[in-house]
């Protein structure tokens, strides 16, 4: 039989888009798929046909090499005899026209489910990284029936009701007709096996739970909320499938002294008013230990001073954060009247000229006054 044009065979225009072509798909396979059609030979070559043409078209390079030469710019990769889609690989497309994997089962291999631990470090231990042990619990087969769930010296038994198979088959009518379905065995659980005499140790389940130990290198810079993935130390897998992973969720605890903004650390130190006049040397923290810096004469509060690679080593790399230290002027409280009388004769001692910001200020304020006077 000549093979029909794949834009016919979806019934859409060669100017069809993506989306209009997997629609047109997902249609026309409610049509013809093998499962709503039993020993229908003609609708399992239909169907064929349909995934052929919807393989070609769906994907971009196929497309164009067959829009510009035909069936012959393929290369031989398609044809009914060499189709590589088969049924099964349309499954989860098939499943979403009905609610429902109509081929799933639930004796065969499953991944184990993924876990999650929450860790917390300090602030010194995220910054310049360290190792960490902990314990965790997870599900495991039983050791003592070596996840069966039939007691020691005997053994599971296939279901009578669907044979081993873990689903039932049923027909119900539909839009479309007949619809063949599937469904997990009631009287098995969908595991294909009946559990006559249970281990005791799990109570027929064939896991328990277990504490192991688990440890992690954090790596120098890491941050709060960030996750790490130890790969296969989550649950067990069920049945020869893969375990599962275990995330671990970082928590660092907030430092006495620094604030972190991603690899920049920040401070606040105070300075007292002879130290901010006079300038002098000062102790500045960083999160290696204490170093000595000197602040010029007359500083300001709010003044901020940066230090460079004094932050947080940078992840996977040899650089490092900033350090950003702001400093506020204490005033005095609770002078004595002789501390009092020398600030007195400190302050008429002075001209004005000694502060710029004051200076400044008055001088805005006056032009403003006289602007507005003036009006």
């Amino acid at each position: 039989m000549a093979k029909r044009d794949y834009y016919e065979v979806l019934g859409v225009e060669k100017t069809a888009t993506e989306v209009e072509i997997k629609s047109a798909y997902r249609r026309k396979a409610k049509e013809c798929h093998p499962d709503l059609h039993p020993d229908d030979k003609q609708a399992e070559e239909r169907f064929k046909e349909l995934n052929e043409a919807y393989e070609v078209l769906c994907d971009g390079d196929k497309r164009a090499r067959y829009d510009q030469f035909g069936f012959d710019g393929l290369n031989g990769q398609q044809g009914y005899d060499g189709f590589s889609g088969g049924f099964d690989g349309f499954g989860d497309i098939f499943s979403s026209f009905f609610g429902g994997g109509a081929r799933q089962t639930r004796n065969g291999p499953e991944r184990g489910d993924d876990l999650r631990y929450d860790l917390t470090i300090t602030f010194e231990e995220a910054a310049f990284g360290c190792k960490k042990e902990f314990k965790f619990q997870r599900s495991e087969p039983c050791e003592d029936c070596r996840g069966t769930g039939a007691k020691p010296g005997t053994s599971p038994e296939k279901c009578s009701v669907c044979h081993g198979t873990g689903t039932v088959r049923g027909v119900q009518n539909s839009l479309f007709g007949q619809v063949v379905t599937q469904r997990p065995c009631s009287a098995c659980g969908g595991t294909g096996q009946i559990i006559k005499e249970k281990c005791p140790k799990c109570g027929g389940r064939g896991r328990v739970r277990a504490t192991r130990t688990a440890s992690v290198n954090i790596p120098a810079g890491i941050d709060d909320g960030q996750i790490m993935t130890l790969s296969g130390q989550g649950e067990r897998g069920v049945r020869g499938g893969p375990a599962g992973d275990l995330y671990v969720y970082i928590h660092v605890k907030p430092h006495k002294l620094f604030k972190r903004e991603g690899y920049n650390l920040y401070c606040e130190i105070p300075l007292s008013f002879t130290q901010a006049a006079l300038g002098g040397e000062i102790e500045i923290p960083t999160i290696e230990g204490p170093m000595k810096h000197t602040i010029p004469e007359g500083t300001q509060t709010d003044t901020e001073f940066r230090f460079k690679g004094k932050g947080v080593q940078m992840l996977r790399s040899s650089g490092k954060g900033d350090l950003y230290v702001k400093v506020r002027v204490d005033v005095p409280k609770r002078l004595t009247d002789q501390q009092k009388e020398l600030l007195r004769q400190f302050e008429d001692s002075l001209s004005g000229k000694e502060y710029e910001t004051r200076k400044s200020f008055f001088e805005r304020m006056k032009d403003y006054f006289t602007e507005k006077d003036g009006k």
